[in-house]
């Protein structure tokens, strides 16, 4: 039976994160484990804090009645309310219950959201680099993905964005603490944002991807993109802020500012439904309830950021580091970063290229590996750079 035309042509540009982490898995059955150094997934090496492991216990063993069976679309108004009391400490916005959609993930969210606000040849600004899956999302729902370039340090540009608006513009996605580049956004940067947006023709949905949130380092904090901006949709997980990517619990939640809430809040509702969701996890909902504000300690992940950043710095490699997420976005030496990437692969380094980002030049590199395997990938990341440049020579 064939396949459709449109996976057949994702398939050739599926996510190169995938596509590293199968490498990886093939060099340990060939090399032994200890020989691979695997920085390109992200996923987190912390376990959930000792809070949330006691709560699921609790919540299991208490097996209240029909804690298994189906529940409002949107989720347990409960659990709704909890994280809207979350979002009105940390945003200053009147959040309800109402505003809160339960997803499975914040990739759910997304898909929710642009399900909800897309129509056939609808389009959606994308800054570069960007997460690789955002493209899928997208064309999920019949949009097509337009790119904006971020500028030289990666923030923003919005002259750029401006220039990217159209009238099927619908929606802008902004990605702060960022994957791949671990950048922050400045309050300065969302109100200009806002300001563009205010004067453009049509109403434009800011969907803010905020799975990073809590992983900001040197005493930064992230700026609540929703009081910046008022059009806004939050897609937020625990999969990160919890070391727990494998449960799949998340929530959208719309900004009271938005335009025609009350009509999006039906809307998005529906479209959990029908994109087969129909519910997050019930059991993890409660889980969530009872411990939203916890959170991983990020202090592990900044040390390995300065460990790694530090080493990479003295071999000679041009390094920006990251002020949250837990990636490093590298530059190359040498412009094609497929092929570096390839020289490290063949030292047992596993990184994701730029390319996969829609930023050539650049490798990203997961800091979610245990610190001592970050130390012993160093000499692999001195010989790929020294043979980078023989190469060149």
């Amino acid at each position: 039976m064939p396949i459709s035309k449109i996976i057949a042509r994702q398939l050739e540009n599926a996510s190169w994160i995938r596509r590293m982490f199968e490498e990886g898995t093939r060099l340990k059955r060939e090399r032994g484990a200890d020989a691979v150094f695997d920085f390109s997934l992200g996923n987190p090496d912390v376990e959930p804090p000792p809070a949330v492991v006691d709560a699921l216990r609790r919540i299991v063993a208490g097996n209240r009645p029909g804690s298994h069976g189906y529940m409002p679309n949107p989720g347990y108004s409960e659990v709704r309310e909890a994280v809207a009391k979350k979002l009105r400490r940390e945003t200053g916005l009147d959040f309800t219950a109402e505003d809160v959609f339960m997803t499975v993930g914040s990739a759910g969210a997304c898909n929710v959201i642009l399900k909800s606000i897309l129509d056939p040849g609808d389009e959606v600004i994308v800054l570069v680099p960007y997460f690789s899956e955002y493209q899928f999302y997208i064309s999920n729902h019949g949009g097509c993905m337009v790119p904006a370039e971020t500028d030289a340090s990666f923030l923003p540009d919005v002259e750029r964005i401006a220039a990217a608006i159209t009238p099927r513009t619908r929606a802008i996605i902004v990605n702060t603490p960022n994957n791949p580049t671990g950048r922050v956004y400045p309050e300065s940067v969302l109100r200009d944002l806002q300001a563009i947006l205010a004067r453009a023709d049509q109403a434009i949905t800011v969907i803010s991807d905020e799975p990073y949130k809590s992983y900001v380092y040197d005493g930064q904090k992230q700026p609540e993109v929703a009081s910046h901006i008022a059009n806004t949709a939050i897609c937020n997980s625990w999969s990160k802020s919890l070391g727990l990517p494998g449960e799949r619990i998340g929530y959208l939640a719309l900004s009271p500012q938005l335009e025609d809430v009350a009509g999006m809040r039906r809307a998005c509702a529906f479209s959990n439904r029908i994109l087969g969701f129909i519910n997050a996890p019930a059991i993890w909902q409660w889980v969530m309830m009872e411990t939203a504000d916890e959170t991983i300690d990020p202090a592990p992940y900044e040390h390995k950021r300065n460990v790694l950043c530090d080493a990479l710095a003295g071999i000679g490699y041009d390094v920006r580091r990251p002020e949250g997420s837990f990636y490093i976005f590298l530059k190359t030496p040498i412009p094609d970063d497929i092929a570096f990437t390839r020289l490290l692969a063949d030292e047992g380094v596993l990184a994701v290229p730029g390319a996969g980002f829609g930023r050539s030049g650049y490798i990203r590199l997961s800091l979610t590996i245990p610190l001592d395997r970050i130390e012993k990938s160093i000499g692999g990341f001195q010989r790929a750079f020294l043979s980078s440049l023989r190469q060149e020579i």
